[in-house]
């Protein structure tokens, strides 16, 4: 067997710990969910184009007979 291998082996003990960061971050980010989501659609409305507002055009009517 390579030893060189051997450094790349990750037991129980190393990824019960990365996981379990994991987790917590992931708990966190689901608590906060609603809040980030907000914060990012504010975050884009910034930069998007606010549509021009539509003008009501009136007909005039030029003739003067009743129906």
């Amino acid at each position: 067997m390579r030893l060189e291998l051997l450094a790349l082996y990750a037991g129980p003990d190393q990824v019960m710990g990365v996981t379990s960061g994991l987790a917590g971050l992931l708990g966190l980010l689901l608590i906060f969910w609603n809040k980030l989501v907000a914060v990012f659609f504010k975050v884009v409305d910034k930069f998007r184009p606010v549509p021009a507002p539509a003008t009501a055009e009136i007909e005039e009517n030029t003739s003067t007979e009743t129906p």
